[in-house]
Formats: structure tokens, C-alpha cells, sequence
């Protein structure tokens, strides 16, 4: 066995491949292996690199006998055991900074759509409907958006947000004194009583799940325009729709839902409610991916690597 040698488990850019062999690295590209398959090689590896294909948890990595680093070319860790890599002495690396543009400008895109009615406008035109009044929108100029969660992501987005003269507030349960030019650090508390628009940039952890549920949206003062690009576990589908109805929530953006993929996205209990409100925005978890972001997550994955004591 190597003792410099990379499994590539999932579809990554070229450039990974390119810049590890520069490192040294024996590189064995293989997208096509399944979970089992990858089962029965991973202990010839020192390295694992994958995408989302499945999770990384304590069979396989009990299995990669020799692992010693697991890298995750997106941003979130949740489909990695990375508390239980971390007592074998196995790094994880990922790279949140390759996809942070993509991502906040999907979300723009996405609030900008529902705040000036632009689906349903397109919708009616090309059906012989001339409705002005009824797709009357709003501005962002004078706004309060509130976000959750003020790494990479949150950050890109508020950037992003600034030059449309809104009035960023941001919570982030795990840091603190992070006020900068984009936003003003607040309390929970605060978010809920100002926010007209709410953003989620968090990851997803057991203290996460199902964080946005009746309760949580019922403390919020104003209606709001809510947007998740975080991960679909977060938010309670059935709630927002909910919210909907009660005027809470005045239009969502939602570009992961807590079951993704058919056909188990298609016999989720909500999902037909959710496809017929014309008041939300879908896209298939693809905020962060753009063919821009798809080369650069490599290449971040790639400078890390230089710097792993492997």
C-alpha cells in the first residue's frame, strides 16, 4: 500500500486530482463505487475524497484502517462522523470558501424573485393574465434581513446585500464579536423582532434540527420573506407552509427540503402542498453549485491538502 494514496469516492473537478498528484499523492479516481464497494477498499487509503454520494460514518471510517484525512469538497460536514474521525486521529477537511459566491447569489436571486413576484408573474403573462397590481413587489432598500449563521455563506450573502442599502443583522450561536461592514451582531431575540427578511446559513447539528418549527415562527413580530440554502433538516416544511397561510411568512425560498431526491421527495406528506403554493421558490440544492464554484471547491480542497501533516 501507499502510504501517500487518495480514494476519490464521488464526481470531483479534475484539478483535485491534478494537484494532489503534484503533492505526491498515488490518486485512484473512482466516482462509480458504491458504498459496499468502497467498504472493501478503503482500508488500502490515507485519504477519502467525496462530495454527498453517502455518509462517511464509523463503518466506513472503522473500515479505513489506514485514513488519515476525509476530504468533503462542498461546505457542510453533516453526511461525515466527523466527532468520531477526530478520536481516530483522522482529519476533515472541507471548503465552504470554493462555493460562498454561488451560494449568496442564488439566495439573492431567490429573494429578489419572491419579493417582486417573478415567478408568478411569468406564470400569469404566458397565460393571458395582465395583473399589475396583483404582482406589485416590494424593495430591499430600507429592509432588515436577518441571518443565521455568519460563516462563509452568511457573510457572502450579507456582502452581497449591502449594495442594495439593506439593514443586515446576523446570530451566530458559535462565534461572537463578528461585526464587520456587512452586519451588526445581535441576539436571537433581536432577529425576531426586526427581521423582515430571514436567511439560514448554519450547518446542520442535533441542536439545529428542526430549528424553524410553529414555535420558532411565531415569535417573529413582522411577516416575513424566509430563505433556507443551509440543509432541509433545519426547517420544518409543513410549518413554513403553515406560516404561509397565516400571512407569518409572506413568500419562501427553499433550495433543500428535508427529504431531497424522488421518489422519496414525491410521498413526503407535504410535498403536494408545497409544489402548489405559489408563494414559495424551489430549486434542487443547487445554491452553491455553479459551473464556477464546481472548479474551485477542488482547488480549495487541494490547498488544504498542502497543509495536512500526512
Amino acid at each position: 500500500m501507499s502510504s501517500r494514496k487518495i480514494l476519490i469516492a464521488d464526481k470531483l473537478h479534475p484539478i483535485f486530482k491534478e494537484e494532489a498528484e503534484k503533492l505526491g499523492y498515488t490518486v485512484d479516481e473512482k466516482p462509480e463505487l458504491s458504498r459496499q464497494e468502497t467498504l472493501a477498499v478503503i482500508h488500502e487509503y490515507t485519504g477519502i475524497a467525496i462530495r454527498t454520494k453517502f455518509n462517511i460514518d464509523k463503518e466506513i471510517i472503522d473500515a479505513g484502517t489506514n485514513l488519515r484525512f476525509i476530504a468533503r469538497a462542498g461546505a457542510g460536514m453533516d453526511n461525515i462522523d466527523f466527532l468520531y474521525a477526530s478520536q481516530k486521529n483522522i482529519q476533515c477537511i472541507n471548503a465552504p470558501e470554493g462555493n460562498r459566491t454561488a451560494l449568496a447569489e442564488h439566495a439573492m436571486g431567490m429573494l429578489l424573485c419572491l419579493m417582486n413576484n417573478l415567478r408568478k408573474a411569468d406564470i400569469e403573462v404566458r397565460n393571458g393574465i395582465w395583473d399589475r397590481e396583483g404582482n406589485r413587489g416590494y424593495e430591499l432598500k430600507g429592509k432588515t434581513v436577518g441571518i443565521i449563521g455568519y460563516g462563509f455563506m452568511g457573510r457572502s450573502f450579507a456582502k452581497r446585500l449591502k449594495s442594495f442599502e439593506a439593514n443586515v443583522i446576523a446570530y451566530d450561536k458559535y462565534q461572537s464579536g463578528f461585526s464587520d461592514e456587512f452586519a451588526n451582531e445581535v441576539s436571537m431575540e433581536q432577529i425576531v423582532k426586526y427581521s423582515d427578511i430571514l436567511s439560514l446559513h448554519i450547518p446542520l447539528k442535533r441542536e439545529t434540527q428542526k430549528l424553524v418549527d410553529e414555535e420558532y415562527l411565531l415569535h417573529f413580530k413582522k411577516p416575513i420573506f424566509f430563505l433556507n440554502t443551509s440543509r432541509g433538516e433545519i426547517v420544518n416544511t409543513k410549518a413554513v407552509l403553515n406560516a404561509i397561510k397565516a400571512g407569518k411568512i409572506l413568500g419562501a425560498g427553499l433550495d433543500v427540503l428535508e427529504s431531497e431526491k424522488f421518489p422519496g421527495l414525491g410521498e413526503q406528506s407535504w410535498f403536494e402542498e408545497l409544489v402548489k403554493e405559489e408563494k414559495v421558490i424551489l430549486s434542487p440544492h443547487v445554491g452553491g453549485w455553479t459551473f464556477e464554484s464546481y472548479r474551485k471547491i477542488s482547488e480549495v480542497l487541494a490547498e488544504k491538502l498542502k497543509m495536512l501533516p500526512v
